[in-house]
């Protein structure tokens, strides 16, 4: 998760700031009282990386860094988006020592390290060397479009393997970006028909390098089974590698060099080297199912939706896959232990959130920062007055998965102003989560009674006033809207046996913030449903070939 970003920097860094502050006399107590039991929570997204610490008895935050990755990413070509790997563990490093000197904390005091990442953002190195072979493609990168509409021709169409992996053929999963690298650069191909390569999403990337790396005495090769089961190469039912779906992708060269596939909470290894040397890595998890984890969606049916670089909606389907019928993903979302039972979830992904506040932020030089679109959209209470914005710059995820849409601005007067547009990227973001929640209902019988959120963007008062109205449902905003880093904490600290079962997880509390019912009518929201699937329409069929 994608992510999603799911902690737009421009509204998370609020909460940054207010623990990087200089600790006051009582918060620098509580560090000391936390010090000899703290969990490292790893969270590593599209735009920046931090390490959170927290207290391991009360799941309190402690401390806290981030460093910036915006200037780590390029975009060669239109629709390519893609980082510098070596980049990625360099800020978790800094952010890890950060941290744990805001704490006065050592590696020492750490009884868990959790990691929770972007997914499906897809990493070949030389596992001689540790470097890169090439850049990191992103998880929203669509140079693989053509590959994928080969490969749907090829195998039957878009849902040819949906059946054994969830998911449908889509520029969005690594199994697709990694045939494309094995077609287009040279240097990946050499490295894994010579076996030097590896291959990984971020969360095994970055486990390689903090278990030692090349010449580590005990680096692990690992990724666990959420971030897995979004490559297209796992096999859902028994959550390990399928030797048909890589054959059926292309990339049978790369086989070997696949990570071990582990739980999201269990011993995976020792930090070796950096400020974290000497700590068990104990838990591993794909950023939105930790966000899941974090606002405590353990019950089947329970849902969150995280708004971030890009928007992502799960909920909890059980202890078995439910296959999709209206364009949903069927996913992991945990599993607690080498032997424990696989939780399962369905999964709505929108490629556009934060990435359409930025583009109105930095493209068209709107707004100086992204929270002013909220205040730039209150200002027209009454509406957009028929202006729809559709956010498919890179295409349309769930449910239309149309690679070919491209963002859309359409109803435009003259009596439209930026207030107006304002509004009308908002709404767009808030109407592709409602058409979610009408598939989630549709494939699973039970309509949605209520709705958690989550991310940097979810501090919109207007977006997810926006978003209550057009589902039609309460929307509840926790306290604390960073719950992927939470939810990394969990993982680690139930794989390092600081709770035996999620039973015994210290209690969220009281930690709804506000709760955003619905201010119109049926009647208003049906129309307004009606506008948005004109414009929808209207966005497709304009990639270039």
């Amino acid at each position: 998760a994608p992510r999603v970003e799911p902690r737009l920097a421009c509204f998370s860094s609020m909460l940054a700031a207010t623990l990087s502050r200089p600790a006051s006399r009582a918060t620098r107590g509580l560090c000391a009282r936390a010090a000899s039991s703290l969990i490292a929570s790893i969270d590593q997204g599209t735009s920046s990386s931090r390490v959170i610490l927290y207290d391991a008895v009360t799941l309190r935050p402690v401390a806290s860094h981030q460093v910036e990755l915006q200037s780590a990413t390029s975009n060669p070509q239109a629709g390519w988006s893609q980082m510098d790997a070596k980049r990625i563990v360099g800020t978790v490093t800094d952010s890890a020592a950060a941290a744990l000197a805001a704490a006065g904390a050592s590696a020492s005091d750490v009884v868990g390290v959790g990691i929770t990442n972007q997914r499906e953002s897809t990493v070949v190195w030389d596992k001689r060397t540790g470097e890169p072979l090439y850049d990191c493609i992103l998880w929203h990168d669509a140079r693989t479009a053509t590959t994928v509409s080969a490969l749907a021709d090829e195998l039957g169409g878009q849902d040819a393997l949906r059946a054994t992996c969830g998911l449908p053929l889509s520029t969005y999963f690594s199994g697709v970006k990694l045939r494309w690298l094995l077609e287009t650069v040279p240097a990946v191909k050499e490295g894994f028909e010579s076996g030097t390569a590896l291959v990984g999403t971020v969360d095994s990337w970055l486990a390689w390098n903090l278990t030692g790396g090349a010449g580590g005495r005990a680096t692990r090769h690992v990724s666990d089974v959420t971030n897995a089961s979004r490559t297209m190469l796992m096999d859902l039912w028994t959550c390990g590698w399928d030797g048909g779906l890589v054959r059926a992708l292309g990339v049978g060269a790369a086989e070997g060099a696949l990570p071990t596939i582990v739980s999201c909470g269990e011993e995976i290894g020792r930090v070796d080297g950096g400020p974290l040397h000497g700590a068990p890595l104990t838990g591993m998890i794909g950023d939105q199912q930790a966000a899941m984890v974090g606002q405590r969606c353990f019950g089947v049916g329970e849902a969150k939706i995280t708004y971030g670089t890009g928007a992502f909606m799960l909920v909890n389907s059980g202890g078995a896959p439910v296959p999709s019928s209206h364009g949903l993903l069927s996913t992991a979302l945990y599993r607690f232990g080498a032997s424990a039972p696989t939780q399962y979830a369905l999964e709505g992904a929108v490629a556009s959130c934060a990435v359409g506040i930025n583009w109105f932020k930095d493209s068209l030089g709107m707004i100086g920062t992204a929270p002013e679109i909220s205040s730039l959209a209150a200002q027209v209470p009454e509406g957009t007055e028929g202006l729809v914005f559709v956010p498919a710059f890179g295409g349309l995820l769930a449910p239309h998965w149309r690679d070919d849409a491209r963002a859309t601005l359409v109803g435009l007067t003259l009596a439209h102003d930026k207030r107006h547009v304002a509004r009308a990227v908002l709404e767009g973001i808030a109407h592709q989560a409602k058409e979610v929640t009408v598939c989630m209902a549709a494939d699973t019988g039970a309509a949605l009674t209520g709705l958690r959120v989550d991310g940097g963007v979810a501090l919109s008062d207007e977006l997810l006033q926006y978003q209550a109205d057009l589902c039609g449902i309460a929307v509840q905003r926790p306290r604390d809207v960073e719950t992927t880093a939470l939810g990394a904490a969990i993982a680690a600290g139930l794989g390092a046996g600081v709770w035996s079962s999620i039973a015994d997880i210290p209690s969220s509390g009281d930690d709804i913030e506000r709760t955003f019912e619905p201010a119109i009518c049926e009647e208003e929201r049906t129309a307004r449903c009606a506008s948005w699937q004109k414009a929808v329409e209207s966005s497709f069929g304009w990639a270039r070939e």
